[in-house]
């Protein structure tokens, strides 16, 4: 759709990475308008990785693949992507790599090419939580070009009862919340398993493990699904060669000779070829399944019941976490509840979790489960971690881990990422806490 283009101007976080000195390498290959979840929906090929064998190839996750085996294979220091709901952590779990997203806002999206405005986040993908945490130092602030972008008021707001918090830190070690709900049965074994060795790690430095319900999270993944690709249909809705985008001619002069026969084909609206054959199958799918949960007979049974499924998940998360969610404007009866809960179980600073539900799938796999008819929701299923985060607009980031097999480490298999997620605005201790882990793998 976009051969050929060349945009006018650099996105604001590229602008401040050159003005630090970054030197922009160039753009990775990556899903269609980020509409995927192992990077092989690209008009460029899949992005993919060396497998158990030479000639077999596993993907690399998706939509931000080329950007995290870009870092994965040291052909630079950091790499950015736009997580929607996944599209950073994921990659970043199956290369063995660090994917942290930000809290929605923290990072401008002026110049970034929108998928779902209200859940794209730019997020950094390094080799180290480190590398990390220097990158997203440089990117955040705030843009007065992005009308999402968190204002200097109200970062010092968020920021106010963090400071407080950490001040009285040494009281008590952190407070990980292990929910319930991520036992499903899509979890491999070896990722479980990895999962709770990380988990005991912390626990071994003092750190305390709390089980902690999310109940609505069980239904996260298909409001995302229903949320973003409505977004996507009306942000797409300007690629129409008229606007943007390579124009199609007509098929034929089917339009001249009979009317209805054209109506039917589509070529009598001007920009039913263009969108037809510029778009792959994958942006194809989501803007039709958009445009009809947005639709006058579906908007109330989809999209508008999808709202109310996402504030629950911002609630359940709320109700768990020690942090009040600045963001909000909490009532007496909430501040109060809040007190009454300090200290008490239930109550956590974050919340660990697996980062994918298997091991990076083989380029063999995917291509079966394509030919499946029911592949796509297999396929949206590996989101199904990192979802959540993204419909609070929570800070989380992958922190790669060695995948067991029992009690031995897989050495024919990639790392896995385990996912650390933090209250709004609590970035800094999502990362302090990926920091620790980090050493305590190696």
């Amino acid at each position: 759709m976009l051969q050929g283009y060349n945009s006018p101007f650099s996105a604001t976080v590229v602008e401040r990475l050159q003005a630090a000195g970054a030197v922009i390498a160039g753009k990775a290959n990556l899903d269609e308008f980020g509409m995927g979840s192992h990077s092989i929906n690209s008009v460029h090929g899949a992005v993919t990785q060396p497998g158990p064998e030479p000639d077999i190839q596993r993907t690399v996750g998706g939509s931000s693949g080329g950007s995290a085996l870009a870092v994965a294979s040291e052909q630079c220091f950091a790499a950015l992507g736009t997580d929607t709901g996944g599209s950073v952590r994921l990659p970043a779990a199956w290369t063995g790599t660090v994917g942290f997203k930000p809290s929605y806002g923290m990072v401008s999206r002026w110049g970034v090419v929108a998928y779902a405005n209200s859940l794209d986040t730019v997020g950094v993908i390094a080799s180290n939580v480190a590398s990390a945490r220097n990158v997203y130092n440089i990117v955040k602030g705030h843009d007065s070009r992005d009308p999402t972008s968190i204002s200097t008021q109200t970062r010092a707001r968020i920021q106010s009862p963090i400071q407080a918090r950490d001040q009285r830190r040494h009281i008590r070690p952190i407070r990980i919340g292990i929910p319930n709900e991520c036992f499903i049965n899509e979890l491999h074994p070896s990722i479980q398993k990895s999962w709770m060795i990380a988990v005991q790690h912390l626990n071994s430095q003092g750190h305390s493990l709390l089980s902690v319900p999310l109940p609505t999270t069980k239904a996260a993944l298909s409001a995302y699904y229903v949320l973003a690709p409505a977004e996507a249909s009306s942000n797409l809705a300007k690629y129409d060669g008229v606007r943007y985008g390579n124009k199609v001619p007509p098929s034929s002069t089917t339009a001249n000779h009979d009317p209805e026969a054209a109506r039917r084909q589509g070529d009598d609206v001007l920009f039913s070829q263009t969108r037809g054959q510029n778009f792959g199958a994958e942006v194809r799918r989501r803007i039709l399944l958009g445009s009809y949960t947005l639709s006058s007979t579906a908007i109330d049974n989809y999209f508008i019941r999808a709202q109310k499924v996402r504030r629950m998940v911002q609630k359940d998360f709320d109700n768990v976490f020690a942090l009040p969610n600045s963001l909000l404007c909490p009532s007496k009866e909430n501040e109060k509840g809040k007190e009454g809960l300090i200290g008490s179980k239930g109550e956590v600073d974050v919340i660990i979790t697996p980062t994918a539900t298997r091991p990076a799938p083989l380029l063999s796999e995917l291509r079966s489960e394509e030919a499946d008819m029911s592949s796509p929701a297999r396929r949206y299923c590996d989101d199904v971690y990192t979802v959540p985060a993204s419909l609070a607009g929570l800070p989380a980031i992958s922190v790669p881990v060695p995948l067991f097999d029992g009690e031995k480490e897989r050495r024919d298999e990639p790392s896995v990422g385990v996912q650390i997620t933090g209250q709004y605005g609590d970035d800094e201790l999502v990362l302090s806490v990926a920091e620790e882990l980090e050493r305590l793998v190696e």
